[in-house]
């Protein structure tokens, strides 16, 4: 019996991996070898970075804060140690985003702690 290959499966599987990568640079858009390992490869990075995203964020975060708290006198440790001690629960995106937007609020926490 001959042996049965299902092209139009195979030939769907490969257009929908190719349209994928439009927009790649050279082969990696066209050659479907280059195109498939390209495109694993992205999703690698893609699962990679959706967790760096959440690491930068919080190092931004505490940037921002720590910036803020200096020009208060007081250090970024020493701030989220008074907060933690004093029972004021607040996370860092909304200290930082309090620091940046609307500094005397940031520097009413800051007084409440000191």
């Amino acid at each position: 019996m001959p042996r049965s290959v299902n092209h139009v499966a195979s030939r769907a599987k490969r257009k929908r991996i190719l349209k994928l990568t439009r927009g790649y640079f050279g082969a990696r858009k066209n050659v479907w070898t280059v195109a498939k390992n390209t495109w694993e490869k992205g999703l690698t990075y893609a699962y990679r970075d959706r967790r760096a995203k959440k690491r930068n964020f919080r190092a931004l975060w505490i940037q921002r804060i720590n910036a803020a708290a200096r020009m208060e006198g007081i250090s970024y440790s020493k701030l989220m140690g008074a907060l933690a001690k004093a029972g004021i629960e607040i996370n860092r995106k909304v200290l930082a985003d309090l620091a940046l937007n609307n500094p005397e609020a940031f520097k009413a926490i800051v007084e409440k702690v000191k």
